[in-house]
């Protein structure tokens, strides 16, 4: 027989290929489970990476007011502190307590205090929600620039919110209807301007703003429509309101003097509509929290405060 030709059943194998041909599988097994471990590790690796761990991320949201401040506190601490995420959104002072009421912020920004019955909820959820004052703001009345009137006092602005008045004439100005604009309810400057302004900071005091009072959800908003329209009043923080549109000498009762709202109004308190711009916290912060809200607390940080047009703490 040719030794070369295969046999009546097959091919012929030598012993020493028999041994090789049952060597592959294993091979190759072992080197797909190398593969796939690589991979495996690789991708948790990359997984995180790009997942920031809860030690060097921070969730910052809530009032639109201090949103722009935020920004840049978060913008200028990454830039120091590169470990370090910070996402900062807005949405309202009571959505950022909503936020830290349900566990998903690290902090909540809010333009006014926490109330009692928020507090009440966030203890039932286990949340012990901490105060920080970080800026103080001057709550700006403003005008397009073509209306005449300059001055008014909290009486007058009260009466016009709440629908008591309704022409410009009767507070000085021309023969026109007065248009409202206020911030939405979920706006903790809403809230600040109605218990502070509408109700002239009387506990017991029901006064609302009037059914016809527009409901803008920004500043920008706010600013925007007065800039069009010669017929708007609005208010906005000192820091949003730019240098085309009126601000509103106030007094807080007839016969006594007008101011506008600066930064030393504000710390002199002479200008009625002030008030402290707040950060909460879950209990007393830590880690990189706590390592954060000392830097907002720093002459740095307070320094953008002022270069924003907020009144520092410090």
């Amino acid at each position: 027989m040719d030794s070369h030709s295969d046999p009546p059943g097959g091919t012929l194998y030598h012993p020493r290929d028999i041994i090789s041909l049952m060597k592959r599988p294993l091979l190759t097994g072992l080197l797909v489970a190398l593969v796939f471990i690589s991979t495996s590790c690789a991708t948790s690796a990359s997984s995180q990476n790009s997942s920031p761990s809860s030690s060097s991320y921070i969730e910052n949201k809530g009032s639109d007011t201090i949103v722009n401040l935020a920004l840049a506190w978060a913008e200028k601490y990454q830039a120091e502190h590169p470990e370090v995420r910070i996402s900062v959104t807005g949405g309202g002072s009571g959505t950022g307590i909503a936020a830290l009421i349900n566990g998903t912020v690290d902090i909540a920004n809010a333009s006014r205090q926490i109330k009692q019955e928020e507090i009440t909820e966030a203890q039932s959820k286990g949340i012990n929600p901490v105060e920080h004052v970080i800026a103080r703001d001057a709550i700006a009345v403003i005008v397009n620039p073509e209306n005449p009137v300059s001055q008014l006092t909290l009486q007058q602005i009260s009466d016009i919110y709440s629908g008591k008045l309704k022409n410009w004439k009767e507070v000085g100005g021309d023969d026109r209807p007065i248009v409202r604009l206020s911030r939405e309810t979920n706006s903790g400057t809403h809230v600040y301007f109605l218990e502070t302004v509408l109700r002239l900071g009387k506990k017991d005091d029901k006064t609302l703003f009037s059914m016809d009072t527009l409901l803008l959800p920004s500043s920008e908003g706010i600013v925007a429509e007065v800039r069009q329209n010669p017929n708007a009043i609005g208010y906005d923080g000192l820091g949003y309101v730019p240098k085309d549109l009126k601000m509103i000498a106030i007094a807080q009762q007839a016969g006594e003097a007008y101011v506008l709202p600066s930064v030393e109004t504000v710390n002199d308190k002479t200008y009625p509509i002030a008030r402290d711009l707040y950060m909460y916290t879950n209990g007393d912060p830590t880690g990189i929290v706590k390592q954060y809200l000392d830097w907002i607390l720093s002459p740095e940080a307070q320094q953008i405060v002022a270069d924003l047009g907020f009144v520092p703490i410090k």
